[in-house]
């Protein structure tokens, strides 16, 4: 009975003093700070060692509604924006006159191989020319066929352009009229578009002055808008509109729309004050090369106003639908 109440108290002491041990050892831990006891004035810490005190950790201070962020984190601190600094728009420096190469190599040579590696860096004159619409319309009464292209010569900011449209039968041209502008670009997507228009129509002929912008609308938008006032003292308007809608990499399909107007009645030209007439087209083209695509589709076009009236006068109908097919190309 003696050997086993000896053990249990063996146990027991045994224990106990690992516990007070480990309750020693906590107040090191880090975030382990625990309220100290009170001990009687009297109690003298034993002699053979002595426990420093740890310090008790604080905690960072927070200002009211502060959120957490990563500024507030060490190591992550932004610079702060100056709100005084915006995107400058001043022309870039001058290029440098003086080159390192010049006093080794002969002036001359040196400015030949400058100047081909400025014209191979974007110091280009490049040219295009773009047919649009080269069409044959089958429609009620006689057929007939369209076209619309243009071409031009020049940089990235300032080009030379010529732009053809026209329209007729098997039997006559009904209307052609050529553009020479000159092109300026007056941001990413737009140019100011200024210059003359001719009208070929037989009966019709009349020059005008031309002012138009034309470029890329949000969501890739082909958009242009054009002013024109005749020698006569005609006003005209018009307004394009086409988007390429890729189907796959090969068919795409165009809705296009084109709204021409007038500022007065011109029976001459056979214009009516306000909108003269509309062309809705949707045309589907197969790129067999991104530089050839024929294509199909429909054309609606009509006449409103005086222009509807004038067209009446002379036999012809206010609103025609066209089943079109042609051929988009460019080089």
């Amino acid at each position: 009975m003696k050997p086993l109440v000896l053990t249990a108290a063996f146990v027991l002491a045994a224990s106990g003093a690992a516990r007070a041990q480990s309750m020693q050892d906590m107040p090191n831990m880090p975030g382990m700070t625990h309220p100290a006891t009170p001990s009687p004035a009297h109690r003298r810490a034993p002699h053979h060692h002595t426990v420093p005190a740890t310090p008790a950790l604080r905690a960072p201070a927070q200002t009211p509604q502060s959120a957490p962020q990563s500024e507030a984190m060490p190591g992550m601190a932004m610079p702060t924006a100056n709100a005084e600094e915006t995107v400058g728009n001043e022309p870039p420096p001058p290029p440098p006159t003086d080159f390192a190469a010049d006093r080794y190599f002969d002036h001359a040579v040196m400015q030949r191989a400058r100047d081909q590696l400025r014209h191979e860096h974007g110091d280009t004159v490049i040219s295009k020319v773009m047919l649009n619409l080269a069409e044959y319309q089958v429609h009620s009464g006689e057929d007939g066929y369209r076209w619309d292209g243009e071409a031009w010569i020049g940089g990235d900011i300032n080009r030379l352009v010529l732009k053809s449209e026209g329209e007729g039968s098997r039997s006559s041209v009904d209307a052609a009229e050529v553009q020479a502008l000159f092109s300026r670009a007056i941001g990413p997507y737009f140019d100011l578009q200024v210059g003359v228009r001719h009208d070929f129509e037989p009966g019709r002929q009349r020059s005008y002055g031309a002012l138009g912008i034309e470029g890329v609308a949000p969501y890739w938008f082909d958009v242009s808008a054009a002013l024109f006032l005749s020698d006569h003292g005609d006003v005209l308007g018009r307004l394009e509109g086409r988007y390429d809608l890729r189907l796959t990499q090969r068919f795409i399909l165009q809705p296009r729309v084109e709204a021409n107007l007038s500022a007065d009645d011109a029976p001459e030209i056979g214009a009516g004050r306000g909108l003269s007439n509309l062309e809705l087209g949707l045309r589907l083209r197969y790129e067999v090369r991104r530089e050839f695509a024929p294509y199909i589709g429909v054309s609606f076009d009509r006449k409103f106003n005086g222009a509807a009236d004038y067209a009446r006068a002379h036999g012809e109908e206010a609103s025609q639908t066209s089943f079109v097919m042609g051929v988009r190309t460019w080089f």
